[in-house]
C-alpha cells in the first residue's frame, strides 16, 4: 500500500495528464470504513474528487459498474481519468451533501420534514433503475468479492456477526445451535427472487444531493442479489434512524415504484424484506464490532444503540422468522445486555458546541466557563445573501448549500478550518478535556455561517467519538 504522500503524488500526476495543468490545492476527504482514500482537487475550472484504493479487483468492479450506469442514464459520478496500474482515478466532483447530513440527527426516531422525504421517494424512484434495469445486461463477472449475494456471501455476513459482534461483545451462545438456525435463516432468504443487481451498501452516507437531485456513489460490493436487500439497508439504515410510520410509508412507495418494472406480490415481498432487514443489521453490527471492539475506533460504538434499536422493533412486532427460534433468543440477549447498555448513553467525554452567528449581533456566549475557543470570519466567503434567489434562503436549504460547493474558496476555507479545529479535538480527546467552542460567523448569520458549521459537525461527528451541540443564533430572525 502507497503512503499517503505517495498517494496524492500518484494522484496529482494522473490529473495533470487528464487536464494539462497542476492542482491549485489538493486536501483529503474525511476517511471512510475502508482503506479507500478520497482527495479534492481544485483547479481553474472547479473541483474533481482524486481516490486511491489498493484493492485492484474493487478497482475494477466500480469502474466498470459506473461507466454501464451512466450509459443507461443514472445518475452516477462521471469517471473522468484512470490509472489502475497504480490504483488511481479521477471522478466528477458531486460536492458535500450526503443525505445523511440533510437528517435531524436526533438521538430518538423524530418525523422527517417534506423536503427529506421527498429526497428519499425520489432515491425509490431511482432504486428499480439500478436493480432491475441495469442488471438486465450488466457483467457480473466483475462483481467483488463474490458475483451473486448467495449462501456463501449470506454466511460470511453472519460469521462477521457472531465472532466480531457477538464474541467481542461478550454474547455467550451455544455454537451449534446457532450454525444451525444460520443454515436456516440462509434457506428462508434464498426463497427470495435474487436476479437483481444488489448495491449491497445502499444507505444515506452512499446518496449524495446535487441540484436537488440524488445521486449515488459507492456501489463497488454490488452483486446479484435480492431485491428486498437494498431498500432494508436504506430504510433500517441505524444513525438515519427513521421513525417506524415513515419506514413503513417509504416501503410502499418503494413498492408502488417496483410495479412499475415487474409484478409484485405484496405480501411475499414483505415477509422477505425483513428477513433482509435482520441480516443487514446483523451485517452491520459486525462491522461496528470489527471497527470498534476490535480496531478501538469509538466512533462506530455510537451506532450500536440505533442497531438495537431496530432489531427491538423487529422482535416487538414479530418480524423474526419463525424458522430460527434460537437466533431470536440471540437477539433478546442482544437487547437485554448489561455491557452493551453502556453504549445507549450519550457521550459523557468531550462536548464540542458549534454556533453560527451575526457579526452585527455580537459573539455567541461561552456557556462553559471556559472563555470560548475558535471563532471563524466567513465575511470573506462568496455571499449567496446578496443574490436575490437566496435572500430568504439559509445555509442549510439545498440551493445555498449547491452555491456554496460551487465556490472552490468555500471548500478550501471548510478543509482548513476543520483541520485546526480537528487537532484541537484530538488533544482534548488525549488530555481529557470535557468542552470546545467553535463559532462561525457571518454579517447576517443565515447563510455562509451556517453552511460552515453544519459541515463541521457533520465531519466531526463522522471522525469523534464527542458529543456535539450545533446550534444557529440567529435562527429564530431567518425569514
Amino acid at each position: 500500500m502507497h503512503s499517503h504522500s505517495r498517494q496524492q503524488e500518484l494522484i496529482s500526476q494522473l490529473f495533470e495528464q487528464w487536464s494539462g495543468e497542476s492542482p491549485a490545492d489538493i486536501s483529503a476527504l474525511p476517511p471512510s470504513g475502508s482503506d479507500r482514500k478520497y482527495f479534492r482537487i481544485q483547479y481553474s475550472k472547479g473541483s474533481v474528487i482524486g481516490a486511491y484504493n489498493p484493492i485492484e479487483e474493487e478497482n475494477t468492479a466500480f469502474l466498470t459498474f459506473t461507466k454501464h450506469f451512466r450509459s443507461k442514464g443514472l445518475p452516477v459520478p462521471e469517471v473522468l481519468a484512470e490509472d489502475t496500474s497504480n490504483f488511481v482515478y479521477l471522478l466528477e466532483d458531486l460536492g458535500d451533501t450526503t443525505l445523511f447530513s440533510l437528517l435531524p440527527h436526533q438521538r430518538e426516531p423524530v418525523c422527517f420534514g417534506q423536503e427529506v422525504m421527498g429526497y428519499y421517494k425520489k432515491i425509490l424512484d431511482r432504486l428499480p433503475h439500478f436493480q432491475i434495469g441495469a442488471a438486465k445486461d450488466m457483467d457480473f463477472s466483475v462483481c467483488f468479492p463474490r458475483h451473486a449475494f448467495d449462501r456463501n456471501s449470506m454466511m460470511w455476513d453472519l460469521n462477521y456477526f457472531k465472532y466480531y459482534f457477538l464474541k467481542l461483545a461478550g454474547i455467550i451462545y451455544d455454537e451449534q445451535k446457532l450454525e444451525d438456525d444460520f443454515q436456516a435463516f440462509c434457506d428462508y432468504l434464498l426463497e427470495a427472487d435474487d436476479q437483481y443487481f444488489l448495491y449491497r451498501d445502499f444507505q444515506s452516507r452512499n446518496i449524495m444531493i446535487r441540484g436537488g437531485e440524488p445521486w449515488f456513489i459507492d456501489y463497488q460490493g454490488g452483486r446479484k442479489g435480492a431485491l428486498q436487500y437494498d431498500i432494508a439497508s436504506l430504510l433500517f439504515d441505524a444513525k438515519a434512524n427513521l421513525h417506524p410510520r415513515q419506514r413503513e410509508e417509504l416501503l410502499n412507495y418503494y413498492i408502488g415504484s417496483l410495479k412499475n418494472h415487474i409484478p409484485v406480490k405484496e405480501e411475499t415481498f414483505k415477509d422477505h424484506f425483513y428477513g433482509f432487514v435482520l441480516i443487514r443489521i446483523m451485517q452491520a453490527m459486525g462491522a461496528y464490532g470489527f471497527r470498534g471492539f476490535y480496531e478501538k475506533k469509538p466512533l462506530f460504538l455510537q451506532s450500536i444503540p440505533y442497531a438495537k434499536r431496530n432489531m427491538l422493533w423487529l422482535l416487538e412486532n414479530d418480524k423474526i422468522p419463525a424458522t430460527t427460534p434460537y437466533l431470536k433468543q440471540i437477539v433478546e440477549k442482544i437487547i437485554k445486555s448489561p455491557r452493551l447498555k453502556q453504549y445507549d448513553k450519550p457521550s459523557t467525554g468531550l462536548k464540542v458546541s458549534i454556533r453560527s452567528f451575526s457579526y452585527k449581533k455580537g459573539f455567541p456566549v461561552d456557556e462553559s466557563g471556559n472563555g470560548g475557543g475558535f471563532v471563524f470570519d466567513c465575511r470573506s466567503l462568496p455571499n449567496p445573501g446578496r443574490e436575490p434567489a437566496y435572500k430568504m434562503l439559509t445555509g442549510k436549504d439545498a440551493d445555498v448549500i449547491e452555491y456554496l460547493e460551487n465556490e472552490p474558496a468555500v471548500g478550501e476555507y471548510i478543509d482548513t478550518t476543520s483541520r485546526i479545529v480537528e487537532r484541537s479535538v484530538d488533544a482534548y480527546l488525549e488530555r481529557g478535556f470535557t468542552h470546545l467552542m467553535v463559532c462561525y460567523g457571518c454579517t447576517g448569520g443565515q447563510h455562509r455561517s451556517v453552511y460552515s458549521a453544519e459541515r463541521l459537525a457533520e465531519q466531526l461527528a463522522q471522525k469523534f467519538d464527542v458529543t456535539i451541540d450545533l446550534q444557529h443564533v440567529e435562527e429564530l430572525s431567518w425569514p
